[in-house]
């Protein structure tokens, strides 16, 4: 007999491949039951519906993503080459869905949605984001005050956000204009990390990752 865990997985791992392969609105809890080789009461068991799967695929991505991010740190890299590589890797991850990200995008809106980067039920997926992106500026030789240890990887992640939602909707092929947006991003982003050294733009930079934070908090998620 399968294993719990070996049976959750498969469930996920046969809804991603056809989310990826069939779109969202084809694949159905049925097909996906059918293809693990379960019940469809063994798979609304672990699952509600195809909602929460789109928030396992959030999950994997961000997994991935970290994986595949911190092999191509240079230590003692500039910013601008550590991020870039980042945000490329990203973009990697992400590219066997691009047919889906619209879908995503549209259940991941509403404020409500566990499959919001900023709803609670993404809080691991959301740390998992922001500690990349301290380790991108751990790893890079451009230092900045320890004071804005917590409030810099918030505000590159937020970037990556942006990034992202450039990808969803970008119809150039391979998603090249993505890619010449970050190559064109980044190294603005590292001139602009460079004047936080300056106390006007320390408090700046606080007072805007204060109010992320305060946005992805339990309470601050609450109506």
């Amino acid at each position: 007999m399968v294993r719990t865990s070996e049976t959750r997985d498969k469930v996920v791992e046969v809804a991603l491949r056809l989310f990826r392969d069939e779109g969202f609105h084809a694949t159905t809890m049925r097909r996906i039951a059918d293809e693990a080789g379960v019940s469809l009461g063994n798979a609304y068991y672990y699952f509600a519906g195809k909602d929460e799967l789109v928030h396992e695929l959030y999950m994997v991505i961000q997994r991935d993503h970290r994986d595949r991010a911190l092999r191509v740190l240079v230590d003692g890299g500039s910013l601008s080459d550590n991020l870039a590589a980042v945000l490329h890797s990203g973009v990697d991850v992400m590219a066997p869905y691009h047919a889906f990200g619209g879908t995503f995008l549209q259940l991941a809106l509403p404020t409500r949605s566990s499959s919001s980067p900023f709803s609670e039920e993404s809080s691991d997926a959301r740390s998992m984001a922001i500690d990349l992106m301290r380790a991108t500026l751990a790893a890079s030789k451009q230092k900045v005050p320890a004071s804005l240890n917590d409030s810099l990887p918030t505000l590159l992640w937020m970037i990556y956000l942006g990034v992202t939602l450039h990808w969803v909707t970008d119809s150039s092929e391979n998603q090249v204009r993505t890619r010449t947006l970050i190559d064109g991003l980044v190294p603005v982003v590292a001139k602009a990390v460079r004047l936080v050294r300056l106390p006007v733009a320390r408090g700046l930079v606080a007072d805007v990752a204060g109010l992320m934070k305060r946005m992805t908090s339990e309470e601050g998620l609450r109506p």
